[in-house]
């Protein structure tokens, strides 16, 4: 079978989903829309599609696509995915982040709860080949009972911790966080569209006793020259060895002892990642079974823990999971870190 698949918003990280096909197996791209004519235009002749829409709802009406690909603003990310749920399509893939502050949490978790769409959360690293060989070690013992967890990103917790973090359940099987203990400082708001700390730091305890710490900003591990975005990292340490990921390399535990130490080309890693990602919603659109890693009901656990890490900065202790977070929380804790 072959999906009908279109793109809502054609900025720059449009350009990796739709790069993708070139290695996806059962998807078409059909059309596209955005409110911007030029970007639109130049989007359809770059990735060869056909038709492209000013209008959602007519692109919806005529298209009647099986896949969505929803590459907007975290700022537009309710009102678009209840517009998209309450239209029937099927399957959508969100840009992240899922979040930016507690209202759009719970209004989500709603929608979830309400919607027979499935909504997965692009988090393309969990799907690249490298990561899914580490992840294939690591359910097979290779380095025994994971222990710790240590994850970084230099941009902020909204920008690319919440990759790592989507990471960090994914390496320790998904096993829900029981606390959090979060300290940050200063705050950025990236035109209102990523708003967070600039430097966060958290230690997350999950329910089957793996401790795992969490940073972003100032002072997280670079491995090269680059820009920010170009500095996440994942180890990962178990009772007989270890698996380290970043960007342009990884380190491995051999089981006589030595290190094994290579680089990788990530862009390479990340179109495949893309298309395994997508292909895996393929999986869960043909069997309910198969719910994809990336679900959006995993993905608000895994923004509950950033929440939690906020409100454990402003009272200074440890939060427990789950919890209620209010729908003031950003606004504190901009406040309390000094945020104008």
């Amino acid at each position: 079978m072959s999906y009908r698949c279109a793109f809502l918003g054609c900025g720059p990280r449009a350009d990796g989903h739709a790069a993708a096909y070139a290695h996806v197996t059962r998807g078409e791209k059909v059309a596209a829309c955005d409110l911007n004519e030029q970007r639109l235009n130049a989007f359809l002749a770059n990735h060869g599609i056909a038709r492209g829409y000013t209008d959602l709802d007519e692109m919806l009406d005529r298209e009647k696509p099986d896949v969505i690909h929803m590459v907007t603003m975290p700022t537009l990310r309710v009102g678009l995915m209840r517009r998209l749920a309450d239209a029937g399509v099927p399957a959508v893939t969100v840009e992240k982040p899922i979040c930016i502050g507690a209202d759009d949490y719970k209004a989500l978790r709603k929608l979830n709860a309400e919607s027979k769409t499935k909504f997965v959360v692009n988090h393309q690293l969990r799907h690249h080949p490298r990561i899914l060989q580490f992840l294939a070690d690591i359910g097979a013992g290779a380095i025994g009972e994971v222990r710790f967890i240590d994850a970084s990103a230099v941009m902020s917790m909204s920008g690319q911790g919440v990759h790592i973090l989507d990471l960090m359940f994914a390496f320790n099987g998904y096993a829900p966080a029981k606390t959090v203990f979060g300290a940050s400082s200063g705050y950025e708001d990236l035109g209102g569209t990523h708003p967070g700390p600039k430097t966060a730091e958290s230690l997350i305890t999950f329910t089957n006793g793996v401790r795992a710490a969490l940073h972003s900003g100032a002072g997280a591990p670079q491995f090269r020259e680059g820009p920010d975005w170009a500095h996440k990292r994942i180890a990962v340490y178990g009772t007989h060895g270890f698996r380290h990921w970043w960007m342009y390399g990884y380190e491995l535990s051999r089981p006589d002892g030595s290190v094994e130490r290579g680089e990788q080309e990530y862009r390479d890693q990340d179109i495949l990642g893309q298309a395994g990602l997508t292909e895996a919603l393929f999986d869960w659109i043909e069997d309910d079974a198969k719910v994809h890693p990336n679900n959006l009901s995993t993905s608000l656990d895994e923004w509950l823990v950033i929440l939690a890490g906020y409100l454990s900065t402003i009272e200074a202790r440890p939060v427990g999971l789950p919890f209620d977070p209010p729908d003031d929380l950003l606004d504190r804790f901009r406040a309390f870190v000094g945020g104008a």
